[in-house]
């Protein structure tokens, strides 16, 4: 495709959005209806890279999930001049100063309480254009619901900035008579909650209409019985349904291991099980809902294992979905099953695919391969890609990301990746996919390179823990809008033996700056772009970037290392890595010792020698200025080299999945861009004041 047939069909795409962004818009100031935007464990597992034919564009913007990664992508969410003109959101709940990491929040649900890990809580955001004190967070409890204990709570009232105290407070609480062990999904428009449930050895689906609350909490939940299918349409909220996970021979089932996908075009519902059911539940969120049961559903993919969470592609018309024993399984719209070779010897493929539903290409994360070519005849942790034909027996393409070991014991669980900014806007499905691999030691964030849909040799990123333990699903987050200029994140945890600055050796969550650089573009002094070596860049000199045309600088590769790009200057601060130690007194440091000033910033030691002692030096706040510390021989020249580019918060026994919020500017919405998870272990938990596994709120940028 020539140039400017690509940029023709961008132009168009981005038409259509404008088109459909005025017309959702003008809904709103015609008519006082809610709309919003769910933000769930799904919308992890379904990406569209940026359509480049008319058929793909075709294809994908029928898909609401496209419209919803268009919104999250490309709309400013903004106070309107009549705060009192955005739907349900009212002066008094609207936001108005500057975002404040002062408004991070932590909730004890109870006890052991945990969305659990691979899991995510789900947060909706009630306005697209707007940030609302209505906006509200979804946590399951993975305990068992009774008189003094929530198994599903909702907070709203989330930016302490802006939304009346107390931040936040419990929007509804509810005991739904089971335990919630998988991630909730929402109905488009909020109203509703579907989550799979499991009480001792049976599971349902159960479909939650919620109602506010002044009165319950996580310890005083209410109660509900649940309403027959064919009543719950027309129920009052607070009401439910349950739809029991049956096998083929109508024998009740159980769920413990697979959360449930929204597909909104057919308005089904996705979930797996044990045994290797698949269930197909119809009418989920706008009719009568109900287990499918003719066309060739249930179907079992397998008859020994647990399956994990299924994901539906619609230009495919697919269900895909892994299992406890490494296999993975294409479903077509009439329950036929075409298995893959097995791809995982270790733990399972526990976390579902994710697939660029434009670029037709699915990615399945496996613990171990089952190989001897990662070093002492260890097997691998890899990356493998499929295309939705996938032949039966196929393996795919793979990318290693680091060791593992051989089972027993298992290794720990390879959870989903991430694709960058750069892959979902390219048009040629060209960027980054970033992962947390090497599940037989240290967890390490792993970038694979991805040309034309092709994975390329994966590079290893920094290490997030000091020994061999868990880690979470990695999640990015691009803001156009940060308050310092275009900003991108990506966030994993380690359960144990954190290597971040806040982390204490133990659980601990951690962001790195992987923002790229673009083309063209105006800097200022101390932005910071990950570069092609996975090195940090800072501007150094504010200035424009070279053109397309002419591509990235050749990066220098020495710290402290200048590289000119048009009229910008870089300066290299090293490789992304977790922690960087505080300065010390009296303390032999090495040529290329990195410290965090007392200013924040990141000192790199041109030569060795003995710190000074007593107080710190007074530290040259200028990026590549000089510090003299010490005199005489001991004397160490420091270069300040910007700021960190990571940031870390402990979270006992790490964390589950990371879900993102809103992106906003500085000056817009107060407190509105953050990140939500839950703790795996108990904690004390800061504004609820007691212990628990604690349901969090935490700045993009600092994890504060």
């Amino acid at each position: 495709m020539n140039g400017t047939t690509a940029r023709f069909l961008r132009l168009g795409v981005a038409l259509s959005g404008l088109a459909v962004l005025g017309w959702v818009l003008t809904g709103h100031a015609s008519e006082p209806a809610r709309e919003g935007m769910p933000i769930d464990w799904s919308h992890r597992h379904v990406i569209f890279s940026e359509p480049s034919t008319f058929e793909q564009i075709a294809q994908v913007t029928s898909d609401p999930r496209y419209w919803q990664q268009w919104y999250r992508n490309n709309v400013q969410r903004a106070l309107p001049t009549d705060a009192n003109s955005a739907g349900d959101a009212t002066a008094a709940d609207s936001l108005t100063t500057e975002a404040s990491s002062a408004g991070a929040w932590s909730e004890s649900m109870g006890s052991g309480a945990s969305v659990g890990a691979g899991n995510y809580p789900a947060k909706y955001v009630s306005h697209i254009n707007t940030a609302s004190c209505t906006d509200y967070v979804v946590f399951n409890t993975g305990l068992a619901g009774s008189a003094t204990q929530a198994s599903v709570v909702a907070y709203t009232n989330l930016y302490a900035t802006g939304c009346a105290a107390p931040n936040p407070k419990t929007y509804w609480a509810y005991n739904t008579g089971g335990t919630v062990l998988t991630s909730p999904a929402f109905s488009q428009d909020g109203t509703q909650v579907a989550f799979v449930q499991t009480n001792g050895l049976l599971g349902a689906l159960v479909l939650l209409k919620w109602k506010a609350s002044a009165i319950e909490t996580v310890s005083n939940p209410g109660a509900m019985g649940f309403v027959s299918n064919a009543a719950y349409r027309t129920c009052t909220a607070p009401c439910m349904t349950r739809i029991f996970l049956v096998d083929g021979s109508g024998t009740q089932i159980n769920d413990t291991t697979s959360s449930a996908f929204p597909d909104y075009n057919h308005d089904v519902l996705w979930v797996g099980g044990a045994l290797g059911w698949l269930h197909e539940i119809s009418g989920a969120f706008l009719g009568t809902p109900g287990e499918v049961r003719t066309g060739g559903f249930p179907v079992q993919v397998n008859n020994t294992t647990s399956i994990s969470s299924p994901v539906y592609d619609r230009t495919s018309g697919n269900v895909f979905v892994g299992d406890a024993s490494g296999f993975f399984y294409r479903v077509s719209p009439t329950g036929v099953v075409t298995q893959s070779g097995q791809i995982d010897h270790g733990a399972g493929l526990v976390a579902g695919p994710v697939i660029d539903s434009t670029a037709e290409k699915i990615y399945v994360f496996s613990s171990s391969d089952g190989s001897t070519s990662c070093g002492a005849a260890l097997p691998c942790s890899a990356v493998f890609q499929f295309t939705p034909t996938f032949a039966a027996g196929s393996t795919g393409s793979k990318a290693i990301v680091g060791t593992s070991q051989v089972a027993p014991p298992n290794p720990n669980a390879l959870y989903e990746g991430a694709f960058d900014s750069t892959y979902e806007v390219s048009g040629t499905a060209t960027g980054n996919f970033y992962v947390c691999g090497n599940t037989g030691g240290a967890p390490t964030i792993y970038q694979i390179p991805i040309a034309a849909g092709v994975m390329g040799t994966p590079i290893a990123g920094p290490a997030l823990a000091g020994a061999t333990t868990g880690c979470s699903p990695v999640t990015d987050i691009s803001n156009p809008n940060a308050t310092a200029g275009i900003s991108e994140w990506i966030f994993a945890s380690a359960q144990t033996s954190g290597l971040g600055n806040s982390c204490a050796t133990g659980g601990c969550v951690m962001n790195f700056n992987v923002q790229p650089w673009l083309p063209s573009h105006a800097y200022t002094v101390g932005q910071i772009v990950l570069d092609s070596n996975l090195n940090v860049q800072v501007c150094r000199v504010a200035g424009t970037s070279r053109t397309a045309r002419n591509g990235h600088p050749a990066w220098n590769t020495i710290i402290n290392g200048n590289t000119g790009d048009n009229t910008a200057k870089w300066t290299n601060q090293g490789p992304d890595q977790a922690s960087h130690p505080a300065w010390q007194a009296s303390h032999a440091y090495a040529t290329g010792a990195e410290i965090l000033d007392s200013n924040g910033n990141v000192e790199w030691a041109s030569n060795a020698g003995i710190s000074k002692a007593g107080a710190a030096p007074v530290w040259n706040t200028a990026i590549a200025g000089n510090t003299n510390d010490n005199t005489g021989a001991n004397r160490i020249a420091w270069k300040m080299v910007g700021t960190p580019a990571t940031f870390s918060v402990a979270a006992a026994g790490g964390t589950g999945g990371i879900i993102i919020d809103n992106n906003v500017g500085s000056g817009t919405l107060a407190g509105a861009s953050q990140v939500y998870f839950s703790t795996l272990s108990n904690q004390t938990c800061t504004t609820s004041g007691t212990t628990g596994g604690c349901a969090v709120q935490a700045s993009q940028s600092a994890l504060q």
